[in-house]
């Protein structure tokens, strides 16, 4: 390739980046999602606003890649995009979007797709609004704001799209939301958020995991979920936190503080261990899925000696059938004493033999222990004692989770209190867990067994 090709080739690269954006997995799973309203959360310089900036590129010039799988729009649309300040909108959003200050066109919308544009008051370099060529031959319109200015600046327009960069106060969240209320009833009407959660448990937090909508989802990313760091970068970078900002910066975790159900840092929890003797007893934790909620399995190793409980496993899906459940637990669990909860003892849906959930599994070849996860004793199946047991294995360092097992970690760093009381979301894996560790008596170590059941012929020995 000679300089004038290696030039030209830089140029396309520099002002055609939308054809090069090879998102992380987790970002593709936050472009995916149809949800009308779509939290990112994630740690600090992950790709959080990368991704945000490039599905705004996408809708507003109608060009997707081939790996798209999300909503679409295919025509000219409208979309506002905000983040704390005038400033903040220049420097991060807009910048990502249209380029650095008089590089315009070298972020994620094409330089050739970039048309008349006005510039805001009051701050230098910063776009009030642009026009955007669409594929389809019509303009889209891009308009920067800021939360500064309050809800009533958000007052009036009717939009396709919003896009959030950093956490807006609640009154400009709902605002905002509103102004897609038409599109989102003639199929469209997205709003975004992308953000490191360094407010806590905040109200626009607590919508996403306190209340209950099938319009609505979370992805969190870690700084386990990208590559542009080496390991030890990555731990230089959580080391250079605060400690009590580590797990937000780092990781996307909110900071619940006293909300956290169990507030103790991933670091202290993980599993160095990457053996598991065969004479460490062995037992599975199960908690039935129904609608929206998983079925959820875990393998748990107790080192008994020491007294310390390995999650290093598990299996976590929903809607699908009870059989293929079944088969995906068992390939874990064959043979292994699986815990499971009181409402296993409840007739199956959409059967006429009124036969148990726990009994059909059983069935299905998974070695169901004969009776209902619960202590000995007073503590009976109590959700509070199971938390407070797992709560002082963990901080006595009795407790150790595989660090692949993220099905653990997504639910863990959310598990959280509401006005003292346990929120119920999203915790069907650790539901599992906390079966199997009320049901730790009955763990047992691996045996290899035949599934042979027929006669058992004796050959004759001359005895009468």
């Amino acid at each position: 390739m000679n300089l004038a090709e290696l030039e030209e080739l830089n140029e396309l690269v520099e002002n055609f980046k939308l054809n090069f954006y090879t998102p992380y997995e987790k970002q593709k799973q936050f472009h995916h999602s149809s949800k009308r309203e779509r939290l990112f959360m994630a740690g600090n310089q992950l790709g959080k606003t990368w991704a945000g900036a490039y599905e705004v590129a996408m809708h507003l010039t109608g060009i997707y890649p081939d790996w798209w799988e999300g909503a679409r729009i295919n025509k000219p649309n409208k979309w506002w995009v905000a983040g704390e300040s005038g400033e903040s909108t220049r420097d991060n959003p807009q910048r990502l979007l249209l380029g650095e200050i008089g590089e315009l066109g070298t972020g994620a919308i094409p330089k050739d797709c970039l048309g008349k544009k006005s510039m805001a008051r009051g701050v230098a370099d910063l776009v009030d609004h642009i026009a955007i060529k669409h594929v389809s031959g019509g303009m889209s319109h891009l308009y920067f704001k800021s939360y500064g200015k309050g809800r009533e600046k958000w007052q009036g327009e009717t939009i396709n799209g919003l896009w959030f960069d950093e956490e807006p106060p609640a009154d400009v969240y709902s605002e905002g939301i509103t102004r897609t209320n038409k599109s989102f009833n003639d199929g469209f009407g997205r709003v975004i958020v992308t953000f490191t959660p360094l407010k806590g448990m905040s109200s626009v937090v607590s919508r996403y995991w306190n209340e209950t909508d099938p319009e609505r989802e979370i992805i969190s990313m870690t700084i386990d979920d990208v590559e542009h760091y080496t390991d030890e970068i990555k731990q230089a970078i959580i080391n250079s936190y605060p400690e009590h900002e580590r797990e937000a910066r780092a990781k996307g975790i909110p900071m619940l503080g006293e909300g956290r159900v169990f507030p103790i840092t991933e670091d202290s929890i993980t599993d160095r261990v990457t053996e598991m003797p065969n004479h460490w007893p062995r037992i599975c934790g199960m908690d039935f899925g129904w609608g929206d909620h998983p079925t959820a399995a875990c393998m748990i190793a107790w080192d008994r000696d020491a007294d310390v409980v390995h999650l290093y496993s598990g299996y976590k899906e929903k809607s699908t059938s009870l059989a293929v459940h079944a088969a995906g637990i068992k390939a874990l669990a064959q043979f292994t004493p699986v815990a499971w909860p009181h409402d296993g003892n409840m007739a199956a849906r959409g059967r006429n033999d009124g036969k148990k959930i726990r009994d059909l599994y059983s069935d299905n070849g998974l070695n169901m222990v004969f009776e209902h996860a619960k202590y000995e004793g007073d503590r009976g199946n109590s959700v509070e004692a199971s938390v407070a047991d797992i709560l002082d294995r963990m901080e006595t360092g009795r407790f150790k989770v595989a660090p692949h097992l993220e099905m653990f970690w997504e639910e863990f760093r959310m598990y959280h209190r509401k006005d003292g009381k346990i929120v119920p979301k999203d915790d069907d894996f650790i539901s599992a867990v906390r079966y199997a560790v009320m049901m730790l008596r009955f763990a047992s170590a691996p045996t290899y067994q035949t599934n042979y059941s027929g006669k058992i012929e004796y050959p004759p020995m001359g005895i009468v």
